[in-house]
């Protein structure tokens, strides 16, 4: 995501996207490139999403941008989601021990010995192990979770009080919103084991709350673009994701902020070829899109615009013509072209956007070639959005 003074958000893990905000920022011993940033921190399947020469492209072209801005007026780069359990632990026992707090560093040790008990095949497995033993056992970690955000916000508010020192101010954010992804993540784990829809609730309310803190850090006049698959963007009361209780990031914002002060935009294609892995871990594959199905959005967009891209602004979006329900294509990093037609939302497009980029056919993102942990949990498990 970015905040826009401000800057860019997206819907990915915390820490790698710190590295490279403080590339696009231009802190001091930050990364030279940003493929540097990618292939040091981005190990967790699918390391394509992001680890691809689209997003160096955009983050080297954001930190032009930035440097012939005053420091204070700069963009920013952020994660949003929920992923990264023990990442963002250690980064918050590295920030405490930089604060040097004796009692901060204690609780941020507790907090990380806790979740490592439960530990079985390394530590990036720990969220499961740990939503495994708690549905199974009365452990937990919530209590030293909470006793640590404290800690956190305490430190936090104390380098906030040097208001010019832009670092330590994005420093001091950082601890306290990979705080909260620990926090979140106890919940979701725990909550991911029994298979129930609420894990999905979970997950895109930790990313409300996230985009609201960083709203909070830049000011009431703020901007943010959110990057995220459409399944979390467009609103969820407009599929049947609403049926079962779901919500989704679009859906709360418009919520907090009111449909005048946010604009859901879509994002879709006809045909072509998309980067995906046929089954969780899978090795990438550049797959062929098929043609969407006739009927579909994706149909009625080539049709009406004979082949081209368009972008379908709000005024057409509004028409009577449009509060159908008809089907929406999501495809996610695991997908399989011989079962696309299994692939498409139900959506009424006039609820669920406030306007649609179409490009009729596209081509799948060029990957850098980054080598996946298999001992990480994959990043959008088990939704594959």
């Amino acid at each position: 995501m970015s905040f826009i003074h401000g800057g860019h958000i997206s819907r990915s893990g915390l820490l790698k996207k710190k590295e490279l905000n403080r590339y696009i920022k231009g802190f001091k011993d930050s990364a030279k490139h940003p493929s540097d940033v990618m292939k040091a921190y981005f190990k967790r399947w699918p390391v394509w999403m992001w680890g691809n020469w689209e997003v160096a492209a955009l983050t080297g072209w954001m930190r032009e941008f930035n440097m012939k801005r005053p420091a204070q007026e700069r963009v920013g780069f952020y994660g949003l989601d929920v992923y990264s359990l023990m990442e963002s632990l250690e980064a918050i026992v590295k920030f405490m021990r930089s604060v040097d707090g004796d009692e901060s560093i204690k609780s941020a040790e507790r907090a990380l010995a806790c979740f490592e008990r439960v530990a079985t095949m390394g530590k990036e497995d720990v969220g499961q192990a740990y939503g495994m033993a708690a549905a199974l056992t009365p452990y937990s970690c919530r209590n030293e979770v909470v006793k640590l955000l404290v800690k956190v916000r305490e430190e936090a508010a104390k380098l906030s009080e040097s208001p010019h020192d832009e670092e330590a101010n994005e420093n001091a954010l950082s601890a306290e919103l990979n705080t909260k992804v620990v926090l979140d993540a106890e919940k979701y784990y725990r909550i991911m084991v029994d298979g129930s829809d609420d894990s999905w609730n979970a997950r895109d309310t930790h990313m409300h709350e996230t985009l609201r803190r960083l709203s909070h850090f830049y000011g009431p006049k703020s901007k943010a673009i959110i990057w995220a698959h459409n399944t979390h963007n467009g609103d969820a009361r407009a599929t049947d994701m609403a049926m079962g209780g779901m919500h989704n990031i679009g859906q709360l914002a418009r919520e907090t902020w009111g449909k005048e002060q946010v604009h859901l935009v879509g994002l879709g294609t006809y045909q072509g070829s998309v980067m995906a892995g046929k089954r969780w871990g899978a090795d990438m594959e550049v797959m062929p899109l098929p043609r969407g199905v006739p009927g579909s959005w994706e149909h009625i967009c080539h049709t009406a615009g004979k082949g081209q891209d368009m972008l379908v602004v709000p005024e057409v979006l509004r028409q009577p013509l449009f509060e159908k329900r008809v089907g929406h294509r999501a495809v996610g990093v695991v997908y399989n072209p011989s079962r696309d037609r299994m692939q498409y939302v139900p959506s009424v497009m006039k609820a669920r956007y406030d306007a649609f980029v179409f490009l009729d056919t596209t081509r799948a993102l060029h990957s850098l070639k980054l080598q996946a942990d298999p001992t990480e949990v994959p990043e959008t498990y088990p939704w594959g959005v």
